[in-house]
């Protein structure tokens, strides 16, 4: 073996006995404890059964904590040294020290330091909550040490390990390894390591001395720059449930400002306002503490958004609001205004995310997701640094991050190469934005990293860096010239697809509470307005953080634990009944009591024909000219059809009985045959169709049978919540059990055919639905779901030729390939939708639509919505259970800038509302002359001032000019950026503001208002 090899062998053999020389043990650390499953807080300790506990004694159970104290007095030899306390519960734990929380123990935290300088005699408490765990396995309480940490011995090993890592990744025949290899010989030449303590500390500060000029070369001009963002990446939930979050922010926030304190140049940079809420509420003190660290320049509170949320499933009002929340939260604490949105671990970004950075005042965007995808992917991401194009033109400057850079990785010299020499963009940068710290589940920084980082600013062989704030290297990089490159489009993350569809309860409450909050502000504003109501602006924020907090990258994507998904579905559905409650008592304080009226609220911006269900003693209604309405009995439930104007509403009288049924329907079906007066559909006993005939054109719309269920085995290499494999078409289910066919509705105003049949181990009951008048069938489906490892989609391969297929995102829509020519075509066989997805010819078009599934693949001329999965892990019950969902087709003929699917969508989403009573008359708040473009939110203003908030979009991707009709007394009228802060005056002519709109484009229009309603 040369030489050389044997001073590297030694060198590795001694680093990894490192903590055998730097700590020197004094004493056992003994212990008392409890357990419970309260949340329990450091100053309810008094009266707590305290009992002795011993090393390798289990404790706890499932979902419980275990909390722990000691005594401890510095003796002598301690004097003048750091004393650290080397903590084992067996699992992680938040640590006091008289009384203050200062630190914690986990993966990457193994002590506690307890003073720098003790003094003999001194004396400390130690209290610790420790989390015992979910796995049904008690931990086990290890052995706790008190030590002396021998400082110059671990800055000795500081050293070494820097040294010998770089040289390990710098060129072999290099005259930079020559000499490091040369000093590390003489070093193992000096050092005595029979030596401890004073003897030892004395000998390795002569070998730090011989390290000293080889640490201290630097690089010459070329050299690259990396700017260092201290961070932890913390899932608010994922593999623990949120009550542990609330510890684990405690844990790395105090460990953070430990750290601070003895190392002063050290920032920290921490996302998501929800988590310094948590502190605020649970642990004042450290609060207090933490506001101090964000004046100080230490701590740098940014990242935008209430929480780091999915971008694919919420709304473009949502993420609005992620951003509105969290941006104020940071203002308000702490001064400061956001200007980077920061979602490292989101699966995916949408194709209009630029545009909604770019309404919120947010300049920069980061991420690494996009370089993580595992062993699912055929054609990587191409940049590093760029700007971001949206759907709408909107551009944003854009670094991604080195995929991994939020897990635990310790700041070294090899970490710092790699994060350059990985990059995958070759020209026009010099620098890069790196995080460090441990995350996923916090943690944040550990000592080693800052004392590496000191020895690293401008190390030869090693990137340059410079710590601070991540908003440095954007100013950075727009001063030195932004790189000639622009990504147009969503940033589509090809892996994680099941994500779309995973825990479909979860997403169907996220969609309804959605469309609830869309109501509940309509109407209160109105209700404030013209009945004195008063608008409930604390509960809607209290309630629209709950909505934020569950859009969450792993909670509203479905790859949590049980619990998390349990505590979810519970909020959100408790969410909806209060977001629904609100909307209907301001839907009442418009009405009176008048018995003999209903009055039906319509809060699209459309004037709109419905079925509604009347209410029980109901039996007829009559309009405003006294023609009653015809009435169709279902399953022991009175329907009738109404029309409602644009955003308002309209009163119809109440009739002892209802019109005669003519005698000739426009809508009649048989079991085989469902038809109006311009479609008619022929299916088989399963409910498959196998004719989509169109009247108006004479034209047959189905390729093959359509509304046919596909089953398959749904297996994964990894992640099983997330992953959708691409080879799960190779192994279908057969799914070939009876079915039962009976028409439950055969007209005056709709058609409904039953099917009942057996979808392997599950059942499914579907109402194939048809209303006279219209192009639009709807599929209302029951599934009692029992699979394990399955999914299951819906088929319709229609005769549409075309390459790309079309669906909608938030505020908009996006294109993509339907075929897999190229691998980045073929790596999008699973995408997200929203509320529809349609296949196009340049004079004709057909569409699915539907009311909680997101996740769609379109192969050529086939439309398949992913239905249902059952993933195991990381919740062996996902999407167990019943599951009622709605989804249908429409078709139009004429170019798409004139079809009906935008509104077809929403109809189906958002019904009208009947409410007894009248009153009001009819009522139009608002309506747009263009059909594209679409009013989307109602509110009043967030500063409490009464003014109007009116979100609209264009939704077509056409550019279009419209007429805003404001049916009240209106005295200013302003546009605003998505915060609601005032940019322009517009123009106001008889009722109408002239609006002008890209393709794409979001608009937010202020009102003030004089208080009277003009009509």
């Amino acid at each position: 073996m040369s030489e050389k090899k044997e001073i590297l062998f030694h060198v590795e053999k001694l680093l990894n006995k490192r903590n055998q020389f730097t700590l020197t043990k004094l004493s056992s650390i003994d212990f008392s404890g409890f357990t419970t499953t309260e949340q329990l807080f450091i100053h309810e300790m008094d009266g707590r059964p305290w009992e002795s506990i011993a090393p390798g004694q289990r404790w706890g159970e499932n979902w419980g904590y275990g909390w722990f104290r000691t005594t401890i007095v510095a003796p002598e030899e301690a004097e003048c040294k750091r004393l650290v306390a080397m903590l084992d519960f067996g699992s992680e734990a938040t640590v006091y020290i008289n009384g203050i929380v200062s630190g914690a123990m986990d993966l990457n935290h193994h002590y506690v330091t307890l003073t720098r300088s003790a003094k003999a005699g001194e004396a400390f408490e130690i209290v610790a909550e420790a989390y015992a765990g979910h796995a049904d396995s008690q931990p086990t309480f290890g052995e706790s040490h008190l030590c002396i940490l021998e400082e110059e011995v671990y800055q000795f090993f500081i050293d070494l390990e820097c040294l010998y890592d770089l040289r390990n990744h710098l060129d072999a025949k290099s005259l930079r390894v020559a000499e490091i290899d040369r000093c590390l010989t003489r070093v193992f030449a000096t050092i005595d390591l029979t030596l401890r303590q004073e003897p030892l500390c004395a000998n390795v500060k002569q070998c730090r001395s011989l390290m000293e000029p080889l640490l201290s070369c630097e690089n010459g001009s070329t050299a690259p720059t990396l700017y260092l963002m201290g961070q932890s990446h913390l899932d608010v939930a994922w593999l623990w449930p949120i009550a542990e979050t609330k510890r684990k922010i405690a844990r790395t926030l105090s460990n953070q400002l430990a750290l601070m304190e003895e190392y002063p140049e050290y920032t920290y940079t921490q996302s998501q306002p929800y988590l310094f809420q948590l502190v605020k509420t649970l642990y004042p003190e450290l609060y207090a503490r933490i506001k101090q660290a964000v004046k100080e320049g230490k701590i740098i509170p940014e990242g935008s958004m209430w929480v780091e949320p999915d971008t694919n499933l919420p709304s473009g009002e949502s993420l609005i609001r992620q951003a509105l929340h969290g941006k104020r939260f940071f203002k308000e604490e702490f001064g400061v205004d956001n200007e980077m949105l920061w979602l490292p671990d989101v699966f995916g970004y949408s194709g209009n995310l630029p545009q909604i950075m770019k309404g919120c005042g947010i300049k920069y965007f980061g991420s690494v997701k996009l370089f993580g995808t595992y062993d699912n992917i055929a054609d990587p991401f191409p940049h590093n640094t760029f700007l971001w194009e949206g759907i709408d033109g909107s551009k944003i400057l854009t670094h991604l991050l080195n995929y991994g850079d939020y897990y635990p990785i310790r700041i070294s010299p090899s970490f710092l190469i790699h994060q350059w020499n990985d990059r995958v963009q070759f020209e026009g940068i010099s620098t890069r934005l790196t995080q460090f710290g441990h995350g996923d589940g916090g943690g944040g920084s550990s000592r080693d990293d800052l004392e590496f980082m000191r020895r690293l600013g401008n190390l030869e062989g090693v990137p340059k860096t410079k710590h601070g704030s991540p908003i440095e290297f954007f100013e950075d990089q727009i001063e030195k010239g932004i790189p000639d490159v622009k990504y147009v489009g969503e940033l589509y993350y090809p892996a994680h697809r099941g994500t779309y569809t995973t825990q479909a309860i979860i997403k169907k409450l996220n969609r309804k509470a959605e469309i609830g909050f869309r109501e509940a502000e309509l109407w209160g504003a109105a209700a404030e307005l013209l009945n004195n109501r008063k608008y409930p602006y604390e509960d809607l924020d209290r309630l629209w953080k709950v909505l934020l907090l569950h859009q969450f990258h792993d909670i509203l994507p479905g790859s949590s634990i049980h619990r998390v998904h349990e505590e979810a579905q519970l909020e959100l559905k408790e969410l909806n009944q209060n977001v629904y409650d609100m909307a209907s008592d301001a839907r009442y304080a418009l009405t009176d009591d008048d018995a003999s009226r209903v009055t039906v609220f319509n809060s699209l911006s459309w004037p709109r024909k419905e079925l509604v269900a009347l209410p029980a003693v109901v039996h007829g209604i009559s309009d405003g000219n006294g023609a009653v309405m015809p009435v169709q009995l279902h399953e022991g439930v009175r329907y009738a059809e109404v029309e409602a104007p644009s955003m308002g509403w309209t009163t119809y009288k109440v009739e002892p009985e209802a019109a005669d049924v003519p005698s000739a329907s426009a809508v009649t079906a048989t079991v085989s045959r469902m038809e109006n007066e311009w479609i008619a559909l022929e299916m088989n006993e399963r409910g498959e169709l196998t004719a989509i005939f169109d009247k108006e054109t004479g034209t047959e719309w189905a390729a093959d049978c359509c509304n046919v269920m596909r089953m398959y085995r749904d297996q994964n290499s990894d992640f099983d919540a997330w992953e959708i494999d691409r080879r799960y078409r190779l192994a279908p289910i057969e799914l070939n059990e009876s079915a039962k066919a009976s028409v439950t509705a055969n007209g005056p105003l709709f058609a409904n055919i039953r099917i009942e049949r057996e979808l392997n181990q599950s059942t499914l009951v579907q109402d194939i639905r048809l209303r006279a008048g219209s192009r639009r069938v709807e599929f209302l489906t029951t599934i009692h779901w029992r699979e394990k490892n399955k999914l299951l989609k819906v088929d319709f391969p229609v005769r549409i030729h075309a390459n790309e297929s079309l669906q909608e995102i938030q505020f908009g829509y996006v294109k993509r390939p339907n075929h897999a020519s190229r691998p980045h075509d073929a790596d999008r066989y699973e995408v997200v939708q929203h509320k529809w997805s349609a296949l196009a010819e340049a004079n004709r078009g057909f569409a699915l639509l539907n009311d909680c599934k997101y996740g769609i693949s379109v192969d050529d001329n086939t439309m398949s919505l992913t239905l249902l999965r059952a993933p195991t892990w990381p919740d062996e019950t996902s999407d167990q259970g019943t599951h009622h969902f709605t989804y249908g087709f429409t078709f139009w003929n004429g170019a798409f800038l004139g079809s009906p699917v935008v509104r077809e969508a929403y109809e189906l989403n958002y019904p009208v509302s009947l409410v007894s009573g009248g009153g009001q008359g009819e009522q139009s708040l608002l309506s747009i002359d263009q059909a594209n473009v679409i009013a989307e939110t109602v509110k009043l203003a967030e500063d409490g001032s009464g003014d109007w908030i009116v979100r609209l979009y264009e939704s077509k991707g056409a550019s279009v000019a419209c007429k805003l009709h404001i049916g009240l007394s209106v005295t200013m009228v302003y546009e605003t950026n998505m915060l609601e802060e005032k940019m322009k005056e517009l123009p106001y002519e008889g009722e109408n503001v002239l609006l002008q709109f890209r393709p794409f484009e979001v608009k937010t229009i202020r009102l003030q208002l004089n208080g009277r309603n003009k009509g």
